[in-house]
């Protein structure tokens, strides 16, 4: 399939997405953290052959740049800035894909665009359920200061870690996978700068559910059965009440969950 490289400039905003294939149907991809737009090549040649894929690089990631240093950024300024994109390339109905972290975006645009969204595709998705991290991203500065020097002083971070291991308080692999994302200072910048800069792409849960249910919109669920980032005991609430939904649970943990679901014989409708 065919694919080019483009930006798309909002404000002091700026996207770096690849447009790959030339299907009449289209959907909008957003990647986990501490990937970029290049984790969905392979699922664009098995799952969504039919499609035209615009899959986009987070902001502190790749090469898509945020101008507004550690402002959040506001769901309604997301929104504003996807339809100025979607004027821009006269995209009137589309899919959203959303994995991990890029479940955030992807719900944002189920708020604004709910009767223009044909399918939304949650793989492992964050933003169902707010993680501990993610509600401290919203308490007073000295958090976020603490945090931030962390950035200079990782060892902080990690006798944290280690201590929150030794009390059995986090899952190991959480721990593990959260050290993973720790272990350079480009890491930890992109940690930080993430962490406090979507603080506010947080969904009332009751809200997104009403919003899916009334519009019948299609919904696809992709879960690892082994994950211990999203799991799916903390997604039952949001599975149970969305009766149409089509949940698939893969035997793999949370960083393979793509490259699995790319393996499987699932087509995209």
């Amino acid at each position: 399939m065919e694919s080019s490289a483009h930006f798309f400039q909002y404000q002091q905003a700026r996207l770096h997405y690849t447009k790959t294939g030339d299907g009449q149907q289209v959907a909008l991809l957003f990647h986990g953290f501490g990937q970029d737009k290049n984790i969905f090549d392979q699922l664009a040649t098995t799952h969504f052959k039919s499609y035209t894929l615009y899959a986009f690089d987070l902001f502190f990631h790749g090469k898509s740049s945020w101008g507004y240093n550690e402002e959040p950024l506001e769901k309604h300024f997301w929104i504003t800035c996807m339809k100025a994109f979607l004027s821009e390339n006269k995209i009137e109905k589309f899919s959203v894909v959303g994995f991990s972290l890029g479940g955030r975006f992807a719900l944002s645009l189920i708020e604004g665009f709910s009767k223009q969204v044909d399918h939304l595709y949650l793989l492992a998705p964050d933003g169902i359920k707010t993680s501990f991290w993610y509600s401290l991203a919203t308490y007073p500065v000295l958090f976020r200061k603490l945090f931030k020097s962390m950035i200079d002083h990782p060892n902080r971070f990690f006798n944290i870690a280690n201590m929150l291991t030794r009390l059995s308080v986090m899952d190991k692999g959480l721990i593990r996978f959260a050290e993973s994302q720790m272990n350079t200072e480009e890491k930890r910048n992109r940690v930080y700068y993430s962490w406090v800069v979507f603080r506010h792409l947080s969904f009332n849960l009751t809200r997104i559910i009403g919003l899916l249910n009334q519009n019948q919109l299609h919904v696809t669920l992709v879960l690892g059965e082994f994950d211990k980032v999203i799991s799916q005991k903390n997604l039952n609430q949001f599975i149970n009440r969305v009766p149409h939904l089509n949940l698939i649970v893969l035997k793999c943990g949370h960083n393979d969950l793509i490259q699995v679901f790319s393996k499987t014989n699932f087509i995209a409708q």
